[in-house]
C-alpha cells in the first residue's frame, strides 16, 4: 500500500491532481479529503461558525484524520465524516464508507502541518500555483459551491486565506518530495507522478514476492 499526501494552497488544483491520478490509476486508488475532518462547530451560533478561521491547523480534527489513515494502512475500513461548508457542522447521521486500496491519497491545504500524518506518507506532493490564479478559483468555487458572494470571498481571502497561506501552507512546501506547478493542467507532472507511483508499487510487489 502507498500513502500519498497532496498539499497546496486553496485553489491551487490539489483536488484536480488527485482526480487525474484516480483517472489514470482506476480502481487502485481512494481519496481521503482533509476538508471532511473540520472540527464540528454545531455548538456555536451560525454567525460565529461562519466567522471561524478554517485555514488554521487548529480547525482540523487531526486525531481522527490520522487515526483513519492509520486504519486504512492496516487494511481496515473507515467511515469518513461529512462536513458542510454551508452550516459549518459535521453530519451526525451521514458518513462516507471508505475501504482500503493499494493507493491512498490524503489531500488538503494543511496536511503537511501535522507531523503524525506526514510520518504515514510514502510520497508528499505540493501543488503550486500563482496567487492570482488561486484567488480566481477560490472566488468561482465559493460562489458556485458554497453560496457566497464576491464581497464575502474577498474579505475572507484578505483576513484569513492569504495570511494563513503565508504562515502555514507555503512554508510546508519544503516537506514535499515532488512539486507540481500549474495543478492538474500540468500533464507532464501528472505523467511523472503516475510513472513514479507505478514503479514504487512494482518494487513493493517484488519485495513482497521475494520475502515469501
Amino acid at each position: 500500500m502507498l500513502i500519498i499526501g497532496i498539499a497546496g494552497g486553496s485553489g491551487s488544483g490539489k483536488t484536480t491532481v488527485a482526480k487525474r491520478l484516480a483517472e489514470r490509476l482506476h480502481d487502485h486508488i481512494v481519496i481521503v479529503s482533509q476538508d471532511s475532518y473540520y472540527k464540528d462547530q454545531s455548538h456555536l451560533p451560525l454567525e460565529e461558525r461562519q466567522a471561524l478561521n478554517f485555514d488554521h491547523p487548529n480547525a482540523i480534527d487531526w486525531d481522527l484524520l490520522t487515526s483513519n489513515v492509520k486504519r486504512l494502512k492496516e487494511g481496515q475500513d473507515i467511515e469518513q465524516p461529512v462536513y458542510s461548508y454551508i452550516t459549518c457542522t459535521r453530519s451526525e447521521t451521514e458518513t462516507v464508507h471508505i475501504s482500503p486500496a493499494p493507493i491512498i491519497i490524503v489531500e488538503g491545504i494543511l496536511i503537511f502541518t501535522c507531523k503524525k500524518l506526514m510520518d504515514q506518507m510514502d510520497i508528499k506532493v505540493y501543488v503550486d500555483a500563482d496567487d492570482d490564479d488561486r484567488l480566481m478559483r477560490v472566488i468561482a468555487r465559493d460562489i458556485r459551491e458554497r453560496g457566497k458572494d464576491v464581497e464575502w470571498v474577498m474579505d475572507r481571502y484578505t483576513k484569513t486565506v492569504k495570511p494563513m497561506h503565508l504562515q502555514f501552507i507555503a512554508p510546508s512546501k519544503r516537506y514535499a518530495d515532488i512539486i507540481v506547478p500549474q495543478g492538474g493542467h500540468n500533464r507532464v507532472a501528472i505523467n511523472i507522478l503516475v510513472a513514479t507511483i507505478r514503479n514504487i508499487l512494482k518494487l513493493k510487489a517484488e519485495e513482497e514476492e521475494s520475502g515469501n
